[in-house]
């Protein structure tokens, strides 16, 4: 059994998603939540309160592996800094712990879950909750996309492993 975190960064809210994946590649949920940092009273706060929450769920969950997206071009430059800034503050903190991590772009998510790489949020949601047996759950919309970073990195490393390709290489090609 191999414990995936999925990270969907964010400066106002992280989603994090914990799915266990057996031999033989089954998924079962584990936890999620989105961590709320607009609590903070300035922005360095709020990449305090990041690394702290991700800690604790480090501590409690003990996770081998990471997932987590890569930036993609938000609406301005301001924007896009400070997603850059929260997804370093979520990197540093899992790398401090020695896990590996694996970056994956959200169409690379979209493409690995639904099989668009244009999919909509709703179509993302429906599929984790499909493939994690969570038929009636509500998830909040930055965990379900943690869920669904952790599901992607499950099954890449599956077609990984049957193929012999390097995760990395597959993530490339957009497979």
């Amino acid at each position: 059994m191999i414990r995936i975190l999925g990270i969907d960064p964010g400066s106002q809210r992280t989603g994090v998603g914990v799915i266990d994946v057996a031999a033989d590649g089954r998924c079962t949920y584990v936890h999620a939540q989105a961590l709320v940092l607009l609590e903070a009273e300035d922005f360095p706060s709020r990449l305090g309160l990041l690394c702290d929450g991700l800690e604790a769920l480090l501590d409690q969950w003990q996770p081998q592996q990471v997932a987590i997206e890569t930036v993609f071009m938000a609406k301005s430059a301001t924007s896009a800094l400070k997603l850059g800034h929260a997804r370093g503050a979520a990197l540093a903190t899992v790398v401090r712990r020695r896990l590996p991590v694996n970056e994956y772009a959200p169409r690379v998510i979209k493409q690995s879950l639904v099989g668009r790489g244009a999919a909509d949020k709703e179509q993302v949601q429906h599929m984790v909750r499909l493939l994690l047996n969570l038929p009636g759950m509500k998830l909040q919309a930055d965990a379900a996309d943690a869920l669904a970073i952790a599901l992607t990195h499950a099954h890449m490393s599956a077609t990984a492993t049957r193929t012999g390709v390097a995760t990395h290489l597959l993530r490339r090609r957009g497979a």
